[in-house]
């Protein structure tokens, strides 16, 4: 690939390709374990390929920048762990995960005064949780469901009595399927123009026990697990009011479960690869 923390290299890709249209979903992140042990990297290589990014588009005259943003760059305290578009710029955001979600609340900034100076239209999507089809299952880069699916799975294969999960199995997530986004992502290209985040996702909430609980079945392992309360659980409570979006005529379609039986027919098809070596 294209090494976009060097602008160079994006003004180059750019003045080649000539898009019309750029939809940027680049990101350098990982789970908790995987933030706390490469913050700084984390950190430059999203602060550093974003604003490259967006540079290179707008000196490529693209007409139309979409940015996906990370529904972790909302305030860590909101009220009743739901997130309304309203409430983006309240506060500083939670240290779990401060390090990457700065960098894509930066983002937006720059689309705004790039509009401002410039008239560069940019929409700034704020995604929540993913997972699907291509997912991360390594142990170092998943976040919660994809880790879940690989930790089940060896557990079935080798016959182990329990698992363990990180935290106390408490926090609330939102998980929203691969191709849902993709759909949605595409029809707000469309529909939307206004340079304001706004927020995507299912607005349902599911704890990691439920989680747990669902993959279990799907898998069809049959010992149990346990909950490691001397690890981190993150925010509490975490989903997007998806009120504007559905506004648009948008709505995710595939329910959890389903979503995890796609992503867990993906996860065997591609688990003895190289890209899975711990």
């Amino acid at each position: 690939g294209i090494d976009f923390r060097i602008l160079e290299n994006a003004l180059s890709y750019f003045s080649r390709k000539k898009p019309e249209i750029v939809f940027n979903c680049a990101a350098h992140q990982g789970g908790i374990w995987y933030d706390a042990q490469y913050p700084g990297q984390i950190y430059y290589d999203n602060l550093v390929m974003g604003a490259n990014t967006m540079e290179a588009a707008r000196r490529a005259g693209v007409e139309k920048y979409i940015n996906i943003v990370a529904g972790c760059s909302y305030p860590g305290e909101y009220e009743g762990g739901v997130m309304k578009e309203k409430l983006y710029w309240d506060g500083p955001l939670h240290p779990s995960v401060v390090t990457y979600g700065i960098t894509k609340k930066v983002q937006t900034i720059q689309g705004m005064v790039y509009k401002k100076q410039y008239g560069f239209r940019s929409v700034h999507i704020i995604l929540t949780n993913m997972y699907g089809p291509g997912d991360h299952f390594e142990p170092d880069r998943s976040h919660a469901l994809g880790a879940l699916i690989r930790k089940f799975h060896e557990a079935k294969v080798e016959s182990k009595p329990f698992i363990e999960i990180w935290g106390t199995g408490k926090p609330i997530r939102e998980w929203l399927y691969v191709e849902d986004a993709a759909e949605g992502i595409v029809l707000a290209s469309e529909k939307y123009d206004e340079v304001d985040p706004f927020n995507m996702g299912t607005g349902i909430g599911h704890s990691i026990t439920e989680l747990a609980n669902i993959i279990k079945e799907i898998i069809g392992y049959k010992g149990e697990f346990r909950f490691d309360t001397s690890k981190p659980d993150g925010m509490p409570r975490k989903l997007l009011n998806v009120d504007r979006i559905n506004s648009l005529g948008w709505k995710a379609k595939t329910d959890i479960k389903t979503g995890i039986e796609f992503t867990y027919k993906d996860f065997l098809q591609r688990y003895n690869s190289s890209e899975f070596s711990d």
